[in-house]
């Protein structure tokens, strides 16, 4: 399954990135590739969420529910695919303090196949998908060092 690692400098201190990293519902309002995301159940630290994303270069739209676990303790936020458009989705984000501000770093492993054609679609997806997760980190970036 392939794997995405993302990471990025925040100028902004750990709890403030953390805290937009789980205001989720909010993601469409600054987020481009979210076209809606809805809370569908909360308890806890655990988020079930209802998304549609979309991929301008081909005007997809890409539709998943998707199971988020937080913890606080550590700033991480393990997340899963419940149903969805990909045959499988699941990752991590990690939240880390470091000097003049925190470390995002996000991995994601996703499986999304189509039937009849080979690699080459493959290595197309993984670009989408590695700049789909840049952009989610680069907005959340704009948002924490805005503010």
């Amino acid at each position: 399954m392939p794997t995405v690692e993302t990471s990025v400098k925040i100028n902004a201190p750990l709890e403030k990135v953390y805290a937009i990293a789980k205001d989720n519902r909010s993601f469409p309002e600054f987020m481009s590739d979210v076209k809606s995301l809805t809370i569908v159940a909360e308890e806890g630290n655990r988020v079930v969420s209802d998304w549609v994303g979309v991929v301008p270069t081909f005007g997809l739209k890409v539709r998943w529910q998707q199971e988020d676990i937080w913890n606080d303790s550590i700033h991480t936020c393990t997340f899963n695919q419940i149903s969805g458009d990909y045959d499988e989705m699941n990752g991590t984000w990690e939240f880390s303090e470091v000097a003049g501000g925190t470390q995002f770093k996000s991995i994601v492993n996703y499986e999304y196949k189509v039937p009849g054609l080979g690699p080459l679609v493959g290595k197309v997806i993984h670009g989408i998908v590695i700049k789909n997760m840049e952009g989610v980190l680069g907005a959340i970036k704009q948002r924490a060092e805005a503010a």
